[in-house]
């Protein structure tokens, strides 16, 4: 599993929140649920600066993601 990510992405979603798995899907970081979830459970996923090992953790507007050498800054997306 080889996680493509490295610099800094904005992400805009168009709920309130989005799961942190689904979320992994969206940027296309992992192809699959169970891709998503191997990801989060080897505890390379920081949300906000903490390790996240919760796949339905809700994901907001201004949190910050760290992934291998990646930032995924999520943000609102206003056309929605």
């Amino acid at each position: 599993m080889t996680i493509k990510l490295s610099g800094v992405r904005q992400v805009a979603i168009a709920g309130d929140y989005i799961k942190l798995d689904a979320l992994l899907k969206y940027a296309s970081i992992a192809s699959t649920g169970g891709e998503a979830k191997m990801i989060i459970q080897s505890g390379d996923v920081f949300v906000s600066g903490q390790v996240c090992l919760q796949r339905g953790k809700k994901i907001r507007s201004g949190d910050v993601i760290k992934i291998g050498r990646g930032i995924l800054i999520v943000r609102q997306d206003e056309n929605k």
